[in-house]
């Protein structure tokens, strides 16, 4: 019997952005949501993931992450992730993954986001 999948993420799109808004726990039994939603959204200039409604994330979940960083930069787009919440945030700083990515403050914030801000982070590699 499978594990049940507590991940629902809604797309919608900006300007010239996809934002994914993740809700719920990015684990080992919903990480490959993620990237089927990734699969599933046309190209845009930049991939927001909104990790404000993250309740849970574990290793397999930060490998989701950075996963769909490098989907991103390879095909073409530039890509940020929202803060997530205290528990969230400390994982990502303990583990430094926080210096690889370009965050912010919320998902509207991603309209203002310039490419110098994507391409300083998709220049580091994870």
């Amino acid at each position: 019997m499978a594990a049940p999948n507590h991940l629902q993420i809604n797309a919608r799109r900006g300007s010239d952005r996809l934002i994914l808004e993740l809700v719920g726990e990015l684990d080992l039994f919903s990480s490959s949501t993620l990237a089927d939603a990734i699969d599933l959204h046309e190209r845009a200039g930049m991939l927001v993931l909104d990790i404000t409604r993250v309740s849970f994330i574990d290793s397999t979940g930060l490998k989701a992450i950075f996963s769909a960083r490098r989907e991103a930069q390879a095909r073409g787009e530039q890509f940020a992730v929202t803060r997530g919440s205290p528990q969230v945030q400390r994982l990502l700083s303990l583990t430094l993954l926080d210096e690889h990515l370009v965050t912010l403050p919320a998902a509207d914030a991603a309209e203002s986001v310039t490419a110098e801000d994507g391409a300083a982070a998709g220049s580091d590699r994870a």
